[in-house]
């Protein structure tokens, strides 16, 4: 039976090039042979696998708008994508375009959750408020926000959504050192093709996943609902230095360049990676700057690293993401870029089809959607010049994932008990592993992207080896 991978894939698939055996991620940590040193730097530097990359070189990962079929566990791929990204504007106004977007957004959350008990994740951001007001009407649906321990309170932006809509809802707390009970899960689960400060699901997955039959997640909608922050009518030699910059994490360049110097890699790390962006932006054939970086985040990004950390949902419950469906991502290339900055669309959304929510601050700005803009005029530097210093007077909060899991002296020996693990050493040496835990202990922000790929390296090693 012929099958999809939708534009944006939510789960990954993977296939062996030798014989076209089917390879699932639970499958791909045990895997024998030879390693991608090259995609490995590159997911080292960036926190994903580039284009169809993996491990190892006879491993390639099943390409976005592609189809195939299955056969006794063997897959046959068409020769060409069902669809590729485009830029075809219409001559639309705001409101046409927002009506457009509500109908299409309800037919599709309408549809997918049917008699279905919903589990909805909210947060003080626009995407799940925008689920959140298309599923107002659902009959059967709980919700959760979970914050840090000595963090940002979210969840109060979070608790009026559910309360202005009646939703069923439990926040939750994530503590110190939560991902240690969870690593080993959590790496199989995922295959360490994503490292693990943004993994906090784990913390609470095992209860909220039995609170009903699928999740309904707003993952992606930030993308396409907003522009990349570039000129429409950027160079392509430019839009190759934006996206450099883009993919690279910090901390990440100068572990990829260590690695690459490590294994005694042909060439420069830089030159490669340059390379590899050039060519994938090259195939995205579209003249608008910002449609086309979108289109390459979508395409490369979205399926790499997001919808990797989305099996931590799906897992145990079916997903059900409405700004991953083949029609929305249609929608948004015969939008007018103009139109899609600023989330001038979701805003406009709730805004008529949801005003109590509308009324209720967006995290972001801590003011609500009709008048956000306020925040960066003259006259609320001085409200903003007060929160900033009173923040600074109080007890630091905990602002980042990794603060809970790598930080004091409970952690630090949990963090040790893998990364000085004797089955990482092979593949890079203790003397790495010693110089970036030295640099994230004196720039913790800077570093802690670095620490956690080679942590995720050595889980990757120590199951391998089990």
């Amino acid at each position: 039976m012929l099958q999809k991978n939708g534009i944006i894939p939510s789960k990954p698939l993977f296939y062996n090039t030798q014989n076209n055996a089917v390879i699932y991620t639970k499958d791909l940590i045990k895997h024998e042979g030879s390693y991608d040193y090259k995609a490995i730097c590159i997911y080292a530097a960036c926190g994903f696998f580039l284009d169809d990359d993996t491990y190892y070189t006879d491993i390639k990962y099943v390409k976005p708008a592609t189809k195939y079929t299955i056969n006794d566990g063997k897959l046959k791929l068409e020769e060409s994508p069902y669809f590729e990204w485009y830029y075809n504007p219409r001559d639309i106004n705001l409101s046409k375009a927002t009506d457009e977007f509500a109908d299409l957004f309800h037919d599709i959350l309408n549809t997918e959750t049917k008699n279905k008990k919903v589990i909805l994740p909210l947060s003080g951001g626009l995407d799940s408020r925008t689920l959140a007001a298309g599923l107002k009407a659902h009959p059967n649906l709980w919700s959760y926000s979970y914050g840090f321990k000595g963090g940002i309170a979210e969840t109060q932006y979070s608790n009026k959504i559910a309360h202005a809509e009646k939703f069923a809802f439990k926040e939750y707390e994530i503590g110190e050192g939560y991902l240690w009970d969870a690593i080993e899960n959590l790496a199989a689960i995922n295959g360490c093709m994503s490292e693990f400060t943004h993994a906090r699901q784990m913390a609470v997955i095992a209860e909220v996943s039995k609170m009903g039959d699928a999740f309904v997640l707003g993952h992606w909608g930030d993308v396409l609902f907003d522009g990349m922050g570039v000129p429409d009518n950027l160079s392509f030699d430019e839009q190759i230095g934006i996206l450099f910059k883009k993919v690279l994490k910090k901390g990440g360049r100068e572990l990829g360049m260590e690695l690459w110097r490590l294994w005694e890699l042909d060439g420069d790390f830089d030159d490669y990676l340059m390379q590899r962006l050039e060519t994938a932006l090259r195939k995205i054939n579209i003249d608008n700057a910002n449609s086309r970086i979108r289109a390459f985040k979508s395409t490369h990004w979205a399926p790499r690293w997001t919808s990797t950390n989305l099996q931590i949902f799906s897992n145990s419950n079916e997903n059900i993401l409405p700004y991953y469906n083949d029609r929305m991502c249609e929608f948004i290339c015969t939008l007018p870029e103009d139109m899609l900055g600023g989330r001038q669309i979701q805003i406009a959304y709730l805004k008529k089809y949801a005003p109590e929510l509308a009324k209720i601050e967006w995290q972001a700005y801590d003011l609500d959607l009709y008048s956000y803009k306020r925040f960066y005029h003259w006259s609320n530097l001085p409200n903003r010049a007060f929160n900033k210093a009173f923040n600074m007077l109080k007890k630091p909060k905990i602002l980042r994932n990794w603060e809970l899991q790598f930080v004091g002296e409970g952690n630090e020996k949990k963090l040790h008990e893998y990364i000085y693990h004797g089955s990482l050493q092979p593949l890079v040496t203790t003397q790495i592993v010693k110089k970036f835990e030295s640099l994230f202990h004196l720039e913790p922000v800077k570093y802690s992207h670095a620490l956690s790929m080679l942590l995720t390296l050595s889980l990757f090693t120590k199951l391998k080896g089990k």
